[in-house]
């Protein structure tokens, strides 16, 4: 299986309702690798990388998020699986 990356920002209502540590729980269960944090202006911050198929439902199920988080927008960009770490982290 082909791995790829993204560098992903979501809006919303995303700070201050367990979405980062979600995003952890979400990714160790998909088997993908990367961080999260979250930015000065209220948006949440990733970079995934792993399986194609991994990333896309990761990608899908932070378009969802947690039960308090209301995502209004998640954008993607491509990123090089090689620049991303193991292992998943909570870096902000």
């Amino acid at each position: 299986m082909k791995e790829i990356a993204y560098s992903i920002r979501v809006t919303g209502h995303v700070q201050g309702v367990a979405y980062r540590a979600w995003t952890r729980s979400e990714a160790q269960l998909l088997g993908v690798r990367g961080w999260v944090r979250n930015r000065g202006d209220g948006s949440v911050e990733a970079l995934v990388a792993g399986p194609e198929d991994r990333v896309k439902e990761m990608v899908a199920a932070m378009s969802e998020g947690p039960g308090a988080a209301r995502v209004t927008d998640v954008w993607t960009e491509p990123a090089e699986p090689a620049n991303v770490p193991q292992g998943f982290k909570i870096t902000g």
